[in-house]
Order: C-alpha cells, then structure tokens, then sequence
C-alpha cells in the first residue's frame, strides 16, 4: 500500500514539475512578443511581412510608417526587422544604442562581393572592423592624402570637362548622357567598372529573398546565389588586373616617386611590402572594392541627380552660375577646390539634392548584437535595423513643401541632426563624406561654370528613381549642352 501511494505521490510531483515546465515556456514564449513595437497585419506565415513589399521600397515603407507609426516591428520571411522612420528614433538607435546596432546581418551579398564579411561594409563590428576603419581614416581619407590626391581630382575633371566639349564643341547644343560621361577614365574600362558598381548595388540592394527565406537556397530556387559567385569573378580579376597594373608602374618607378605614393592602390601596395600577412590582395582588393565603388556611384549619381533637379529649375542653375561667375570674376581658369568654400549657394544646392535624393533612400541594414530598447519598446537581439532616411528627410512635419526643389532653405538652416544624414550616423557612417562633397561639389561646379544647360526636350526631366542600394535614376540623365563662350578657349585645351 505504501509503495502505491508512493507512485502516485511521486507521479503527481513529475506531472506538477512537467506542467510547470510547459506553463514557463509557454510563458516564456508570450514574453518574446512583449512590449514589441507596433506590427501591420496581416503577417503571413512564413513569408511574414514580404508581400507588403512594393517598388519603390522606401516610399513603400514610408507609407507604413505613416499608416502604423514611425517604429515598425516587421517580419521578412525568418528575420525581425525594426523599421525607424523619425528623427528621435533614429537617434535613440545611433547614439545610445550605437554600439548594439554597429553589425552587420549575414545576407548574401556579404558573403560574396564582401570576402565572408570581411571588407569595411560587411564585416562585424570588432577589432578587425575598427582595424580596418582606422587603415581607411588615417591612410587613405586623412587630410593630408585627400590633399596628396588632389591633383588626381583635378585631372579627373579637366578629362570631364574635356569629354563633354568633345560633344558639343561646333557650339550648338548637343545632348550628352550624362552617366556615362561621369564615369572617368578611359572608355574601355569605364564600361567595365560602370557594369560591375550598377550590379554590385543592384544585387546589393535589391528585397533578396533568399536572405529571408533561406530554404529557397538550399533547395537552389533562388538565382541569386549564382549571379553573385559570377559577379564575384568578374569583381576580383578587374580589381586583381588593376593591382597588378600598378604594382608593375611602382616598381619601375624611382624611390622619390614611390614615396608621394600616387594613389589609394599605391598606399596600400606600401603597406603590403611592410606587412605581407595581414595586407594581402584579397584584403587589398576588398578595401579597393568599397572605397571605389562606394566613392564613385554616390559622386556621380548625385550629380545626376542635382544636374536633372537643375534642368528642371533653370532660375536655380542661372543663380548659381551667377554665384561662380562672381567668383571667378574676369579669372580666365577654371573652378577650383579653393573656391567651393567660397560658393555658398552651390552648397546649398548640393544639400537639397541630398535631402531630396540621398545616396542610400534606406541605410545599409544593421543587426542588434543584444537586446535593447528603442522609443520605450523592447528590441531582441538579432533584429535587422532599416532606416527609411529618405522618409525622415521627405517628411512635411520636418521641411515645409519637401517635394519642393529650395536650396534657399539651406540659408535658414543648417540641420545636421537627425533629420538630415543622407551619409548616415554613428560608428558606421560614411568615412568619405568629406571627400564626396569635395567631389561633387568641383564636378557640379565645374560642369555649370563651362557649359550652358537645358533640358533635351519640352517635359520636365523624370526623377523616378530606380532601384538598387543607391536607387539612381530610372531613366539615365540626357541633357543639352553647349560651352560658355567665354569658357571656349579654355576648353579647348584640355
């Protein structure tokens, strides 16, 4: 008798200690979704939030965050997501939480076109991530290099400048494609590295799928995967062909020459020769890929950008080009870097072509390394952080009339907070900020002081604008131009 109720006694205890068991994981699933911010429906099984998803994505998004609120908790296939899309929030995520959301998540494209998450962009936050900001910060956009490559710069605009007038040099208006001719460089190569920036951001950018559904690879339903590994070899012998080039030119240059180390490939081809284990052709070409086709498609896509807002403004572009010619005065030269400081409204025209057009419409997506909060809701670790600062830098609350081309509104304020960071924020933002407001800023300037400008034809220019990580225009720029007549003898020596 007392063995029975011993077994019953000790079942009753194993029966409380299970339902216990199930009761706290029932429990403690019903916390995982506890003060989580605010969710569209429906969520669909398994795909959750992706049917939501419409071109153009961050107008998309935008209308979302207006519907539902500016912090979003949305779900794409298997990833959470926090979608920010106002000012206070976006600081809440770059300041206090800097640190938390300072990594990268794992997606496709890192793994091939970033060497495994090992280039500046895709590389976790840590010390090979800090080592590799520090080499970029202190030898290759220092102020003294910047200064060191600045006659690169200027031999790079004159070539510009000289290839637009070879267009329209009879002094008639001719139309130019205007993204070709941004790209420098001779033509063979330009078409090659112009097709392989456009589909490293297009790949780059793009809703992937199979970053969210990942059975679509394993079962290899997804074509991304092998578009990215060809990519990948086209990338790497381009950037293998270009190391070589220029490893042949430093050894057959003299010591002095050597040591003004020309170019970001030459530095890092020095560091190379003191430190062969760590600065390898894979790292070099790695770093070489982001500092390239990072630096070349923000310029030039933003001076597509500014040129078509311009066209479709021509009192704008006449005041700035009154503003350079003040400048310059009865100078028979042309612009220079000296000068852009000097030039306060074609500043302003720059910062409204970035408010309206930033380079990244969405920031490169962050993942938090622990769990956080952002504006009082609860964030779990591992949650994929997108920021829509196209809507933030488009939202009437923060700029009166935002669909409105007003560089004017640059002479009222100066708002370099979290309503406009069309280069990002915190420890991941753009180290080459400097550099591309030099660049577009001599480009820009250069391209309104030399030619006169109209639109090809009688309908506004279209500023749809394309998709890809730094959405550039869907229709490429086709404008009209012609050289100033004072600027013909100038150009012509070019």
């Amino acid at each position: 008798m007392k063995t029975v109720l011993f077994d019953m006694t000790l079942n009753n205890i194993m029966r409380m200690i299970a339902g216990k068991r199930y009761y706290g994981e029932k429990m403690a699933d019903l916390e995982k979704y506890k003060n989580l911010p605010p969710s569209p429906s429906p969520a669909l099984p398994i795909i959750g939030h992706l049917h939501l998803l419409k071109k153009p994505l961050p107008r998309t998004l935008s209308a979302l965050s207006k519907t539902h609120g500016p912090i979003l908790s949305l779900r794409f296939g298997s990833r959470p997501v926090l979608l920010v899309s106002s000012p206070s929030a976006a600081e809440e995520c770059f300041t206090r939480n800097d640190v938390v959301f300072a990594n990268r998540p794992k997606l496709l494209a890192g793994k091939h076109l970033g060497y495994n998450y090992t280039t500046l962009v895709w590389a976790s936050y840590g010390q090979h991530w800090r080592n590799l900001r520090r080499l970029v910060s202190t030898e290759i956009l220092s102020a003294n290099r910047i200064q060191m490559f600045k006659t690169i710069r200027v031999d790079e605009v004159r070539w510009l400048l000289g290839r637009v007038y070879g267009n329209c040099s009879g002094g008639d208006f001719a139309a130019v494609e205007m993204k070709t001719v941004l790209y420098f460089h001779r033509q063979d190569e330009t078409r090659k590295f112009k097709e392989m920036v456009t589909e490293i951001f297009e790949l780059s950018g793009g809703a992937n799928i199979g970053d969210f559904l990942p059975f679509l690879n394993w079962v290899g339903l997804n074509g991304l995967d092998k578009r990215l590994k060809v990519l990948k070899q086209k990338r790497d012998k381009l950037m293998q062909d270009l190391i070589e080039e220029h490893r042949k030119e430093k050894k057959s240059e003299s010591s002095c020459d050597q040591q003004t180390s020309k170019t970001m490939t030459d530095v890092l081809l020095s560091l190379q020769e003191n430190e062969p284990a760590y600065y390898t052709d894979e790292f070099i070409r790695g770093l070489m890929q982001v500092m390239l086709t990072t630096g070349s498609d923000t310029s030039a896509g933003t001076i597509e950008w500014a040129l078509s807002l311009l066209l479709n403004n021509p009192d704008t572009l006449k005041k700035a080009y009154m503003e350079i010619k003040s400048r310059i005065g009865e100078q028979n030269r042309l612009l220079e870097e000296s000068d852009l400081n000097e030039l306060p409204y074609l500043q302003q025209i720059i910062k409204e072509t970035l408010r309206m057009c930033p380079p990244t419409r969405l920031n490169a997506p962050r993942e938090s390394s622990e769990e956080c909060t952002v504006g009082g809701f609860r964030i779990p670790r591992g949650t994929m952080l997108v920021v829509n600062i196209w809507a933030i830098q488009n939202d009437s609350d923060l700029w009166p009339e935002p669909t409105k081309f007003k560089p004017e509104r640059w002479g009222e304020r100066d708002d370099d907070g979290f309503s406009f960071f069309p280069f990002g924020f915190g420890r991941r933002r753009c180290p080459g900020e400097g550099l591309a407001m030099r660049v577009i800023g001599l480009v820009l300037g250069s391209l309104i002081q030399c030619f006169e400008w109209e639109r090809d034809g009688e309908e506004m220019v279209d500023m749809t604008e394309g998709s890809g990580l730094t959405a550039p225009k869907a229709q490429p720029l086709v404008a009209k131009c012609r050289p100033r007549h004072a600027m013909v003898n100038l150009l012509s020596q070019l």
